[in-house]
């Protein structure tokens, strides 16, 4: 597995990075999988493919130095800031079942369940929990893709496929703004349903995590 070290870029940048490791991928018929770490400065939100943007107040976010950006992949928003990213990019042949999508998100989750198992972190995946009424926040719905902390989510993946290729790419919840976050999807967050690391463990920096996961390849 080829490792990208953790850098931190804006959201355009990052986004721009995970198309193009993709095309690369496709381009040149890669066999080797791709990990990627990175962080967002200015805080961004990512919104899905083909999610609609009327629910964002822009005069808010600018007046915050919030950036927005689309993602390749489908889903809900994210607001990204204090969390690590990660992107992984294969093909759906180097998985034993690639062709199947959920299976394939279990495949590829399973390296960050074994990484964080080394630091005393039990992840499993999520149940499915149906949004109540329209929610844009990505962290309110768990999927059974989903990796979760004793039933409270804490990373959030999504995919996206081309020529045989693919992205998946998603958010580690280092800490979060809860108020934040309401006023931005204009939603009440429900803590019991999202837990981040520093609640799990605040002894944990976010350094010891991006050190645990840039040596996912050498476990």
């Amino acid at each position: 597995m080829r490792v990208i070290p953790y850098e931190v870029k804006s959201g355009a940048e990052n986004m721009r990075i995970d198309a193009e490791l993709l095309e690369y991928a496709v381009n040149n018929q890669l066999t080797e999988p791709i990990f990627r770490l990175y962080g967002w400065h200015p805080a961004c939100i990512s919104l899905g493919r083909n999610q609609k943007s009327d629910f964002l107040d822009e005069k808010f976010l600018k007046e915050n130095n919030i950036d927005v950006v689309r993602r390749l992949t489908g889903g809900r928003a994210l607001l990204h800031d204090n969390e690590i990213t990660y992107s992984y990019v294969c093909p759906v042949s180097s998985l034993q079942n690639g062709e199947n999508v959920v299976q394939s998100y279990k495949e590829i989750s399973q390296i960050l369940i074994d990484a964080f198992k080394k630091i005393g972190i039990e992840l499993d995946f999520g149940g499915v929990k149906k949004p109540q009424g329209h929610l844009d926040y990505c962290m309110l719905v768990s999927t059974g893709a989903d990796l979760c902390y004793q039933g409270r989510k804490l990373i959030g993946s999504a995919q996206f496929r081309k020529a045989g290729y693919i992205l998946q790419h998603g958010s580690i919840l280092y800490d979060y703004d809860c108020r934040l976050l309401e006023k931005i999807f204009k939603e009440n967050v429900d803590s019991s349903a999202v837990i981040s690391l520093k609640e799990i463990n605040p002894a944990i920096s976010k350094q010891d995590i991006i050190q645990l996961l840039s040596n996912v390849n050498l476990s």
